[in-house]
């Protein structure tokens, strides 16, 4: 084991790394486009496999909430709308 602390290993060489041309680059990339296109949709479809999706009760229930959740929203808009309207109607008498 002695000896085995002493010997040093001789250093390794660097294998020397060629950088591809650009033609060998380019028919990489067009080998590679295929897949790299599909690779989301692929994960898409895992994705889709993994959601629970509501019932259809529950759709109609969440569908309801936000209908009247809108037709809420537009009527309180509305209602500002309105009053800005008679706001300025008011300012513009005043200065006349």
């Amino acid at each position: 084991m002695a000896d085995e602390k002493n010997v040093r290993e001789a250093p390794k060489k660097a294998v020397a790394k060629t950088n591809p041309s650009r033609w060998d680059r380019f028919v990489n990339w067009i080998k590679t486009l295929p897949q790299r296109i599909a690779k989301p949709f692929r994960n898409m479809w895992h994705e889709l496999k993994r959601v629970t999706w509501p019932t259809k009760r529950k759709l109609m229930v969440y569908s309801c909430v936000v209908l009247l959740f809108m037709l809420f929203m537009g009527v309180v808009i509305g209602l500002f709308d309105l009053g800005a309207s008679a706001l300025v109607k008011v300012l513009g008498n005043i200065q006349a």
